[in-house]
């Protein structure tokens, strides 16, 4: 479970996230990145997750996020990325037949490539 700082929770932060940030693709994700210029949000970097009804039913759907979130807290991203990021995960179909150890390798890749974007 990622701390309440750590979590994108409205639909304004989604929408400009997606809309203003870096976007990079693998297999398995789209990832969204954004930089705040608005230094009053304290916490930090904060993630958001999207996974439709293209993933699958409510149980892939939900594995599929169980999964997500675990890599943010395993692979540590939290402590990697600069305070002011907002990042949006989104899951392409194919998220739903990958393990967890794939959907950490896709992450970070795209991760890598936004990065590189900027």
């Amino acid at each position: 479970m990622l701390p309440r700082p750590h979590k994108l929770s409205s639909s304004a932060d989604f929408k400009v996230a997606m809309r203003k940030g870096v976007r990079a693709g693998s297999r398995t994700l789209m990832v969204h990145v954004h930089h705040r210029k608005d230094p009053v949000i304290q916490g930090g970097p904060r993630f958001g997750l999207v996974v439709s009804k293209q993933v699958g039913n409510a149980v892939t759907r939900h594995a599929v996020s169980r999964k997500l979130r675990h890599v943010v807290v395993e692979r540590e991203l939290v402590d990697k990325l600069e305070r002011s990021v907002d990042v949006v995960i989104r899951a392409l179909p194919p998220a739903a037949a990958a393990t967890t150890d794939e959907l950490a390798r896709d992450l970070e890749k795209a991760l890598d490539k936004a990065q590189k974007k900027r």
